[in-house]
């Protein structure tokens, strides 16, 4: 396919390799990912009261989340290590049976944090599972998606709600 984008992880032989971010130039790149954990209202509601039996459930699972966008490279092969600059990750729901997590990342540096920022939902949406699984094994963890992206020479992205 002639107009189809270059697959930049794959070296002439067709192997897998590290792409050379080496050129690029260091710019300030932001990502925010968001992920939906799906549950009982009676779930939901003993979250957000703090009355699961192993804890503040979202305090854990925001530090799980904190630890693993640090750690995205070593859970993606192809993933540059990087310096982040700053991590938030917040919570809300829909007053009935929906989680969401959204989680923002910072950096100033060569690649994007695109990754990062859905290694931490993806974290903290596990972390959240985990501690309530005794309450509730058929959650849902649903609808990760990246939502924003800022800086490098690809440009913004937003993603259009539906």
């Amino acid at each position: 396919m002639k107009d189809s984008p270059q697959l930049t992880h794959f070296n002439e032989q067709g192997r897998a390799r590290m792409v050379d971010i080496s050129e690029k130039t260091e710019t300030k790149r932001t990502a925010t990912a968001r992920a939906t954990l799906i549950m009982n209202n009676e779930t939901l509601d003993l979250i957000k009261q703090g009355k699961m039996k192993k804890g503040d459930v979202l305090a854990v699972a925001q530090v799980a989340g904190i630890m693993a966008a640090k750690k995205t490279s070593d859970w993606i092969p192809m993933c540059h290590p990087i310096a982040l600059t700053g991590i938030d990750i917040q919570f809300s729901d829909n007053g009935s049976n929906e989680l969401y997590i959204e989680a923002t990342v910072r950096t100033t540096g060569l690649t994007g944090v695109e990754m990062e920022a859905l290694t931490a939902v993806s974290a903290t949406a596990l972390t959240v599972y985990d501690m309530c699984k005794a309450v509730q094994k058929d959650m849902v963890i649903s609808s990760t998606m990246l939502m924003t992206k800022t800086g490098g020479k690809n440009g913004d992205f937003q993603r259009n709600e539906p």
